[in-house]
């Protein structure tokens, strides 16, 4: 069985997909950005999955990929096409190459035009493809820059992409829409570029009239993408500040975007931290008691009172089973408190594990 996420980046609007094995927990990450890197390791993580690849379809342009990133986060090697023109790979890739994750594999398929390194991965049965910048949903990459080539997009996309089945799934690096999937047939009938009896004069044409824009960031993602996602010493958003923890404990970052904390450590070193308890007056003296000097702000009240807690020390939230406390996370983090961090299992772990409370039942 496939285990399939997409995932997407608000800021460059770029969609990075999981693509796993379920029998071996084999992965490959396709297109992933530079500042979503905490949140696809904590995916992985969490499925269960040993990340063997990052794959890029291309050298972006809008965005950095986590690439370099996720080879000292998790050891994941890091593949390309061959005609990228980027140094640090571990593996160049050709058209016709295979790239295996268990009982599962992606084909390459060179599709120039957007860049001359472009390339889109299908997978093993032909009912999925990632096309990069080369098909877009009702459109395509943009040819005017970094090595574009209208007609050579053109070809590839006829000759390489329109001639998988009509039922294949093509999934683009980008959407600005929040369109997120279409198909072979959908896009040779509807594309209005590309789809219909348009001829190859007729895409370049269009293409030579689109007057848009460079992207944004060009300029510092072109360079750092030829490095694979590796900055210069010193550059902005540097890998060892994207890596870096926080200092305060051994937090665990979760795919839901919440730091956690484990309980024995909490209970170790309760004295260097401000604990809120986000429960109810009558939860908070009940049978499940409370920790030792903790605070307490229900909820409904935390961002009125918010003010009312001091920033002296790092804030752990805690309620009864966990699911307010995250909550109340994403609020002190509004409130302006940058050290928080959430007690997974509230106090149902808490005192299932036997760590002392003040009040409850005996």
């Amino acid at each position: 069985m496939l285990v399939f996420r997409q995932l997407f980046d608000p800021t460059s609007s770029t969609y990075t997909y999981l693509l796993g094995c379920s029998v071996s927990g084999e992965a490959v990450l396709i297109d992933p950005v530079f500042e979503q890197v905490r949140r696809d390791a904590a995916l992985i993580g969490e499925l269960g999955l040993k990340l063997l690849w990052t794959l890029d379809t291309h050298v972006h342009a809008d965005h950095v990929t986590g690439a370099w990133l996720l080879k000292k986060m998790l050891g994941a090697g890091i593949a390309l096409s061959a005609h990228s023109g980027a140094e640090g790979a571990d593996r160049l890739l050709a058209d016709g190459d295979h790239i295996a994750f268990g009982k599962r594999s992606l084909e390459v398929r060179a599709t120039p035009g957007h860049t001359s390194g472009c390339v889109t991965y299908v997978l093993d049965d032909e009912q999925m493809a990632f096309t990069g910048d080369c098909v877009l949903i009702r459109g395509s990459g943009r040819t005017d820059f970094q090595q574009g080539d209208a007609r050579a997009l053109y070809r590839s996309v006829r000759a390489r992409i329109f001639t998988l089945p009509d039922s294949c799934l093509l999934y683009p690096a980008h959407d600005y829409r929040g369109l997120t999937v279409t198909s072979v047939a959908e896009e040779k009938k509807f594309n209005p570029r590309l789809g219909g009896e348009i001829g190859e004069g007729d895409y370049v044409g269009h293409m030579q009239h689109l007057a848009l824009p460079h992207p944004k960031k060009i300029d510092e993602a072109v360079p750092a993408n030829l490095r694979c996602g590796r900055f210069s010493e010193g550059g902005p958003g540097n890998e060892a500040g994207a890596l870096a923890d926080p200092a305060w404990a051994p937090l665990r970052f979760t795919f839901g975007g919440i730091w956690e904390i484990e309980p024995n450590w909490l209970e170790e070193n309760l004295g260097q931290v401000h604990v809120l308890d986000v429960r109810e007056p009558s939860e908070f003296t009940g049978p499940l008691g409370h920790i030792r000097g903790a605070t307490l702000i229900p909820l409904g009240e935390l961002a009125a009172r918010a003010k009312d807690l001091a920033k002296d020390k790092p804030v752990v939230a805690v309620c009864r089973a966990g699911s307010r406390s995250a909550h109340a996370t994403a609020i002190l983090h509004k409130a302006g408190f940058a050290d928080v961090a959430n007690l997974p299992g509230g106090m149902l772990r808490w005192r299932a594990e036997g760590r002392a409370v003040e009040g409850g039942a005996v």
